[in-house]
């Protein structure tokens, strides 16, 4: 049975004079147009691999937006035998970089989708692009992302001596998870981070937010406790954050996840029915601790709408 080499790559997008330019790496070792891509490394989550190859191949740093149809094909694997290759893609926003181009690429085109068709050397590779251009014509390519995050795994009640709750610390798998999600996180690019007050709240996300150069905000409407005491505040974060329109991760409890759940739902009734199951079977598992579930979000305020929905878990 063939061996499954998992990898990952996005199509770098931008408009220029109202027109879709998509960006084509060339790679010299093989004479071909195709999209950044490259392999998972061992551990890697496929997110934060998109992410990096396109920063490797292609000196940018991308945002990664909405998820793009996948490929699957047989190449030989590096000893010579059948293996069968699985490429996940995502529409990205340059977010940084210089543009040098330093491992295994000698250029970098930004065509537009008509120009990028023809300089395609694979047929598989145009999948992608006609997703994407069908994006843009519907107005679900200029998206922004809102991460929601439950908290990863924490010290059992019962064999917590602390007293108060709030200050209950992660476990040792809890901590790793939050190691896990620096990359995951990144390749999202939020510029801010808001959470429950709760120790084990912040310390799933402040691995990130400390990569990054930002601050955890802590909002105690988000906490068990406050929302205990006020069942309106954690909604009205939400809606505050779809308001500002700024990528966002925010962090929270089980008990509080149904009703920040409860606000999106509604905005994804027109994505594709494959988006709103996952983000309903998020909502009845009220998430697993350390997931991460990412909204693609058009617009903002009463405009927004999730048009894409991606979980990933522990």
């Amino acid at each position: 049975m063939p061996t499954t080499i998992p990898a990952a790559g996005t199509l770098p997008w931008r408009v220029r004079g109202h027109a879709l330019q998509v960006a084509l790496v060339h790679r010299p070792r093989y004479d071909d147009w195709a999209w950044a891509k490259g392999k998972l490394d061992p551990g890697e989550e496929w997110a934060p691999a998109a992410a990096r190859e396109t920063e490797e191949e292609t000196g940018l740093q991308v945002r990664l937006g909405v998820p793009l149809p996948e490929a699957r094909y047989t190449m030989l694997d590096k000893d010579g035998r059948p293996a069968d290759k699985v490429v996940r893609y995502w529409a990205a926003r340059v977010v940084g970089g210089t543009g040098e181009l330093v491992n295994e690429i000698d250029d970098v085109a930004w065509l537009d989708p008509r120009e990028a068709h023809d300089r395609l050397d694979y047929a598989r590779d145009r999948e992608q692009l006609r997703a994407l251009v069908r994006h843009h014509q519907a107005g679900s390519l200029d998206t922004w992302p809102l991460v929601v995050v439950r908290h990863a795994h924490a010290v059992a009640r019962g064999a917590w001596s602390g007293g108060d709750d709030t200050l209950r610390p992660l476990d040792a798998a809890g901590v790793a998870r939050a190691s896990a999600l620096v990359g995951v996180l990144a390749a999202y690019a939020p510029r801010r981070v808001v959470s429950s007050p709760s120790v084990r709240c912040v310390a799933t996300v402040a691995p990130f937010a400390d990569s990054a150069g930002l601050t955890v905000r802590t909002r105690g409407g988000l906490s068990e406790e406050g929302f205990e005491k006020d069942a309106t505040k954690a909604p009205r974060r939400v809606l505050r954050l779809l308001e500002a329109g700024r990528p966002a991760v925010l962090c929270s409890h089980g008990p509080v996840l149904p009703a920040l759940l409860e606000v999106l739902a509604p905005l994804a009734a027109s994505a594709a029915a494959a988006d709103r199951a996952l983000l309903a079977a998020a909502a009845d598992a009220k998430l697993v601790k350390g997931e991460a579930l990412v909204l693609h979000v058009a617009g903002t305020g009463p405009a927004a709408r999730v048009v894409a929905v991606e979980r990933h878990l522990p």
